[in-house]
């Protein structure tokens, strides 16, 4: 007995003397069903209690398929009130319900309407019709866009009408967690020159409305100027106001609510010159209570990270331009992180640069006056050359509140995939000690998930080849979902067969 208690005191004494990591322990995956194939429209909803839920969509047959934590199929629930088709859906989701939002068009009337479920997929009430838009013509152009704020208490619903170029015509709806309407705004937004483009539409906790407004000099082309604007909860109308970055020579622009410190993070790579190579990162720290500039910051990339972000194929002076920034991170103490990774494409016919990657053609539909801010990377059109897709090299920045550079890192990878860019990139789970990204590497022949983290000191661990990784499942990791903090649903394909996968941290 004094000997088991000593070797139990000494793995205790073991265990306390060093940091518990998280990595992947084990992978469920869902059986193949015969619905479900390369064509289906999916969403992955969320876990409830101990099911998770997966909407999937078939031509005119909508369902939501319940999985245990095993990921055994429970129920497949039909959905019964949506219509045939439908032009988008999206969902919001609390603990014990989600929202069903979505859009559709009957004759020339689009149609935009809500509906409350259970954690069982049924409906909480009658479907309730939010809104309608006159188009006057058959079309399938997506009109109405959701969005919704971090602690999902404020939704926000709107549609841009940019048949006055000069003068776009925004409607907001902003609503609470029980589908309360709060505000109703019709509301303009002068549009100063031809080529004015919006970022990310975001709302924050307080259900103000934010985006950054910003002008490129020429046809895919760098970003000359950047304002800010905000539309309070009951404003009727917009706050325009220049971020000061003056003469600079910007990139794309990426923004980001900071709720815990009542402010915006504006960041986006620069240049010296036009056409250039890009130098670094500029950033402006807006507040919010004053709306005005809080801080403006400028980091110059070092020849030593240089020459760990650059490809095989580029040079150091080279290295960071085809880095797309996809994530900004906020941090409790007002710090934040920046993730960013390298995306480019070629092609037999044709070559593409960073300006055509980054320009997929948001704007008015081609008969439509209705702007949508986004677009449907499956549908994404190349031409008819034989294109090929890379991700590359990730770099993560981590930065202090003022926006000074605290450490940099590089987790190196090189993936590349022809016709599709389903199966490269990568999904980004947080964990609350690290930051786990997971992505497919080829290993001897064979496409496996590697985990690769960082720690909050910058530290990169590579964790051993995933335990359970059956043969026939490609993953798709970058249209995964975090759905609690130690798990995350990834959609794979087996044989054609459209499947999830449930891994645990």
């Amino acid at each position: 007995m004094s000997r088991f208690l000593s070797i139990l005191l000494i793995t205790l004494a073991l265990l306390n003397s060093s940091p518990v990591k998280a990595q992947v322990s084990q992978i469920f995956y869902t059986e193949p069903e015969k619905e479900d194939g390369r064509r289906t429209n999916f969403e992955i909803i969320g876990k409830f209690n101990d099911n998770f839920l997966v909407f999937k969509n078939n031509g005119a047959n909508s369902a939501i398929s319940i999985y245990d934590s095993d990921m055994r199929v429970q129920q497949r629930v039909p959905l019964t009130f949506m219509p045939e088709r439908y032009i988008n859906i999206d969902f919001v989701a609390y603990p014990d319900y989600f929202i069903l939002i979505y859009e559709y068009q009957k004759k020339s009337i689009v149609h935009i309407a809500a509906v409350k479920l259970s954690p069982q997929a049924q409906p909480i009430g009658q479907p309730i019709e939010l809104d309608t838009t006159q188009v006057g013509f058959a079309s399938n152009n997506k009109i109405y866009t959701t969005i919704f704020s971090e602690n999902r208490q404020r939704i926000m619903i709107y549609k841009i009408n940019s048949k006055d170029p000069k003068n776009f015509l925004f409607t907001t709806f902003l609503y609470d967690a029980d589908l309360k309407l709060i505000d109703r705004h019709r509301l303009y937004l002068p549009m100063e020159e031809r080529n004015d483009l919006f970022t990310d539409f975001l709302v924050d906790d307080q259900g103000q409305f934010v985006f950054a407004k910003y002008l490129r000099s020429g046809s895919n082309d760098y970003v000359s100027r950047v304002s800010v604007v905000t539309k309070g909860p009951t404003a009727d109308s917009f706050s325009i106001r220049d971020i000061g970055a003056g003469d600079r020579i910007l990139d794309e622009i990426k923004i980001k609510v900071d709720n815990n410190n009542n402010r915006y993070i504006i960041s986006g790579f620069y240049y010296q010159q036009r056409r250039g190579n890009i130098e670094g990162q500029y950033t402006v720290l807006w507040d919010k209570a004053s709306n005005s500039r809080q801080e403006e910051k400028v980091t110059v990339f070092s020849d030593e990270l240089r020459a760990l972000a650059k490809s095989t194929d580029a040079s150091i002076k080279t290295a960071f331009n085809d880095f797309f920034i996809k994530h900004i991170i906020t941090k409790r103490d007002g710090g934040y992180l920046l993730v960013s990774e390298s995306l480019y494409t070629t092609s037999r016919g044709s070559m593409f640069n960073r300006w055509d990657y980054m320009n997929p053609g948001y704007g008015p539909g081609f008969y439509s006056p209705y702007y949508s801010p986004y677009y449907n990377p499956w549908a994404r059109n190349y031409g008819n050359y034989a294109t090929r897709f890379h991700a590359e090299n990730i770099m993560v920045l981590s930065y202090d509140k003022e926006s000074n550079l605290q450490w940099s890192n590089i987790i190196p990878k090189s993936q590349f995939d022809d016709e599709t860019e389903n199966l490269i990139s990568h999904e980004l789970v947080n964990t609350g000690g690290e930051l786990h990204f997971l992505f497919n590497l080829y290993e001897r022949r064979n496409m496996l998930l590697n985990d690769q983290s960082v720690s909050p000191e910058g530290r990169i661990t590579r964790y051993p080849t995933l335990h359970n990784l059956d043969k026939g499942y490609d993953f798709m990791p970058r249209y995964g979902k975090q759905v609690s903090s130690w798990e995350s649903v990834i959609p794979c394909l087996y044989r054609n067969y459209l499947c999830f996968a449930k891994v645990d941290f």
